[in-house]
């Protein structure tokens, strides 16, 4: 190597060193305004992508500039029935009925936030009293009792039993494992279980489905 060569290489190392460490000297937006030519190209995301929050996450989160939570819970699961149903070109809109739809979900509320579980253990199981007044109580025998061919479909033994203020939920299991989880589980946890809730809310909005 020459020694014009060498000084000449020896010069550029040094230019870069000191722009590396003025750049290192700005702020983060004076940085960002000085970045140009190819690497700001690379981290704008190449040809018309942004390496934004946008990008980061696939542009699901307010990728349009509007809301997508439908801000209750209910009025979320009775818009995606109506959407179904409009979708549908079968559907059979004189027999629709989005009423009693909306009527189990307020079943559902009762008894999730409002009705009293006392649980007591057994030996193979778990043996439950679902209480309440009003509305409450109105939910829980509809609710619980119906969820008992769920459960005998899961592979537990199950039954419910009339009580003046609502009823007495009882499961049991031949296996030792399943009773270790069933008391795990407790009410709410034994009352989710099983995939059926969904396609029952679409039935019952079709008016082909009825507690």
């Amino acid at each position: 190597m020459s020694a014009w060569a060498w000084k000449a290489g020896l010069a550029g190392l040094a230019i870069v060193t000191a722009t590396t460490y003025a750049v290192a000297q700005m702020g983060p937006g004076h940085q960002q305004q000085q970045m140009s030519g190819p690497m700001h190209h690379m981290m704008r995301g190449g040809h018309g992508g942004a390496m934004g929050p946008h990008a980061m996450n696939g542009g699901q989160s307010g990728s349009t500039g509007q809301p997508t939570m439908p801000g209750q819970d209910a009025f979320g699961t009775i818009q995606e029935v109506v959407q179904i149903l409009e979708a549908d070109p079968s559907t059979d809109w004189s027999k629709v009925d989005i009423a009693a739809l909306r009527e189990h979900l307020i079943d559902m509320n009762e008894v999730t936030l409002h009705a009293a579980a006392d649980q007591h253990a057994l030996e193979n199981g778990v043996m439950i009293a679902v209480t309440g007044s009003g509305r409450t109580l109105a939910a829980i025998k509809r609710m619980v009792p119906a969820h008992v061919h769920q459960l005998v479909e899961l592979g537990w033994n199950a039954k419910t039993e009339e009580l003046t203020d609502g009823v007495r939920l009882v499961v049991t299991s031949g296996d030792p494992a399943q009773v270790i989880k069933l008391k795990a589980l407790g009410f709410m946890g034994i009352m989710v279980e099983g995939a059926h809730h969904q396609p029952h809310h679409l039935m019952m909005a079709k008016g082909e489905f009825m507690h």
